[in-house]
């Protein structure tokens, strides 16, 4: 009667932002991976008995393109120990594989590029590629065009084995965690420019929606916490708690230190 409005249940009075690229991100839907035209999941072959006491060989049939990936997968055929039949692995890469290659899994197999060894088998300063981080897992480090990993040390008493990730930090590790000898094919891949948009276009189509990425300071401050301002500038620190609500959690996250990396890497070895 007197000018005064009442709210329905389903309405609220408090006033929100806009939700913010990170917080769709999260939700899927059309930022999910395009994952239609690969080839499969890439692994090592399953952990048996012919590969924990002695070595098996397989044949290198074909080497073939994936979809969003840099480096190149290989289809290996082995024979099935206990039935008649073979058994398709598809593996990635390493640099210097070819089709029509043996190659050999197993703890007694030779220290020759393309093959599987437990870590704890091969000598300290192997570089390998296709690291187990538990025992038979089937290889998930160092997985990615040009990269590898180093053997630093081995301890027999406690049966741990100590590597040097492509991050540069060193990990340790059971010694029964397989390992390709070699590095992973494809490397200098970003060596190269992209030069043109067409290519950047062409080269995240087939991993997932990501590209063109609108930086935050071009965008309006309902749309992004660095946005707004009659230059583009932040206006305040970009760091952010590891708690920070996720419509303001952008910029450096949880960062233990900022600002440009200064002097060398140490080169002592743990």
């Amino acid at each position: 009667e007197n000018g005064a409005c009442t709210l329905l249940p389903h309405q609220s009075t408090n006033k929100m932002g806009r939700v913010i690229r990170g917080q769709r991100k999260g939700a899927g839907s059309i930022f999910t991976s395009h994952t239609k035209r690969r080839k499969g999941a890439a692994r090592l072959r399953p952990v048996d008995y012919a590969e924990r006491h002695g070595y098996i060989k397989g044949l290198v049939k074909e080497i073939i393109h994936d979809p969003g990936r840099g480096a190149p997968l290989a289809r290996v055929y082995f024979r099935d120990p206990y039935r008649y039949r073979l058994q398709k692995e598809l593996m990635v890469c390493a640099e210097g594989m070819h089709t029509g290659q043996f190659i050999y899994c197993g703890k007694k197999a030779t220290l020759t590029v393309g093959n599987v060894k437990p870590v704890g088998e091969m000598p300290e300063g192997t570089i390998v590629c296709n690291l187990e981080e538990k025992p038979g897992d089937r290889g998930v480090i160092a997985r990615a065009s040009g990269n590898y990993v180093t053997v630093v040390a081995h301890n027999t008493d406690t049966g741990k084995s100590r590597v040097r990730l492509p991050s540069g930090s060193k990990k340790t590790i059971p010694s029964t965690c397989r390992a390709m000898v070699g590095i992973i094919a494809g490397g200098g891949r970003i060596d190269k420019p992209l030069l043109k948009a067409g290519r950047a276009y062409h080269k995240y189509r087939v991993k997932r929606n990501c590209w063109p990425r609108v930086r935050g300071v071009a965008m309006n401050p309902v749309e992004h916490p660095f946005g707004g301002g009659n230059h583009q500038h932040i206006g305040h620190p970009s760091t952010c708690a590891r708690d920070t609500p996720a419509g303001r959690k952008v910029g450096l996250i949880a960062a233990r230190r900022t600002g440009r990396l200064r002097g060398g890497k140490s080169k002592r070895d743990d």
